[in-house]
């Protein structure tokens, strides 16, 4: 008797729970355009259900996880051509990479400032506040990446760092990196590349004969990257990984640590589940390189599609497509965003920029773009757009 009321209980708990997740929009629908974010690879949802129990942060427990992650780490090291004295660390996305690595600045330095683009991620407001840090924003150029002449200007004695992009929040712009770098390795400035969207592009792209700029530790004045596995690398979230020139550097952010199997630990999280590391090692294993041009190639394809649709309706983009972000200029954003919401297809606001914008993710297809089109475009109609 008692077994049947578990047992009921139990199976209860699961349609309540079901019943929730059905509230939920899915990036398997195809519907979810505006993230930045990836339906996982069916290998990473079986690995990361096998580690769930597994904890990096006490690696003298999981030895097999811990081996995972050096392997995982080697693989990044090696996209972003990181020098052998280089060191990885696992981290749950490009915010807490931001973090991790302005931390890492700020006791290099022993300054507090820090010189962003106008086109930086929102995280870098959460490490002003954080670590009492200042930002000194540079302007863009006509072309939305960060402009080179005035960072030489605002550098000086009270730097702690220098951000650029590799793949923008908003537009998928890359900042020119390689110019910054030679500027910064001349001042001997710590700069940081916030790749969370375009290091699982960039290099497949470049492979593939795409013109793009050099963005990675080929250019000796980059001191630390971020990357993240759960948006364009196929993988479950929450996984990044922040790259440092320097081993040695881990520990200026390490601490001691007690009752746990390591002495000493690096970081902002203790407890870090191996789940999503597990997940990510297996696309990169099972996808290899090869796998992933094919992938962000296919993401190309069907942005140049979606933009040349767009334009289509007699909609204007804000800028051409440098990754696989679109920006479609409008004059009310919020009137088209909350249309398309009820037609069940989900877009972002860039409310500077005046637009929206669609993300072109592995699970988007060409066939979704035809189905989303037509209701653009009775959307725009309604609301006084076309």
């Amino acid at each position: 008797m008692m077994q049947n009321k578990v047992t009921e209980k139990y199976t209860e708990i699961l349609m309540e729970l079901e019943d929730f997740r059905k509230k939920d929009f899915s990036f398997q629908s195809g519907r979810i355009l505006g993230s930045m974010c990836s339906e996982p690879h069916p290998i990473a949802r079986d690995a990361y259900n096998k580690f769930l129990d597994t904890n990096l942060g006490d690696p003298g427990l999981f030895p097999g996880t811990k081996q995972i992650e050096r392997q995982y780490i080697s693989f990044v090291q090696s996209l972003l051509h990181a020098p052998p004295s280089s060191a990885g660390h696992i981290v749950s996305g490009g915010t807490e990479g931001n973090i991790t690595a302005m931390w890492l600045a700020k006791q290099l330095s022993g300054n507090k400032e820090i010189i962003i683009p106008a086109s930086a991620h929102f995280s870098f407001q959460k490490i002003a506040s954080l670590m009492d840090m200042k930002l000194k924003p540079i302007p863009l150029t006509k072309s939305y990446t960060m402009d080179v002449t005035h960072v030489k200007r605002k550098l000086q004695t009270k730097t702690a760092a220098v951000i650029g992009i590799a793949g923008s929040t908003d537009l998928g712009t890359i900042d020119p990196i390689e110019e910054i770098a030679d500027l910064c390795h001349d001042e001997h400035i710590f700069l940081h590349v916030d790749a969370a969207f375009g290091g699982y592009i960039i290099p497949f792209l470049k492979n593939t004969g795409y013109k793009l700029p050099q963005f990675d530790f080929l250019s000796e004045g980059v001191s630390s990257l971020s990357i993240d596995a759960h948006k364009m690398g196929y993988a479950a979230i929450p996984l990044g990984v922040v790259v440092f020139r320097e081993k040695q550097w881990l520990d200026e952010i390490s601490v001691p640590s007690q009752c746990i199997s390591s002495k000493k630990q690096a970081g902002i999280l203790g407890t870090r589940s191996g789940g999503p590391v597990a997940a990510a090692y297996a696309v990169s294993r099972y996808l290899g390189i090869e796998g992933y041009q094919q992938v962000v190639a296919r993401c190309m394809e069907t942005t140049t599609y979606a933009a040349g649709q767009i334009c289509s309706l007699g909609l204007s983009l804000i800028t051409e497509p440098v990754l696989n972000v679109i920006a479609v200029r409008l004059k009310n954003p919020l009137k088209v965003e909350r249309a398309l919401d009820s037609e069940g297809w989900k877009v972002n606001i860039i409310d500077h920029l005046s637009s929206i914008r669609i993300v072109c993710m592995p699970q988007i297809t060409k066939e979704i773009i035809d189905e989303f089109i037509p209701v653009l475009q009775k959307v725009c109609q309604k609301v006084g757009e076309l």
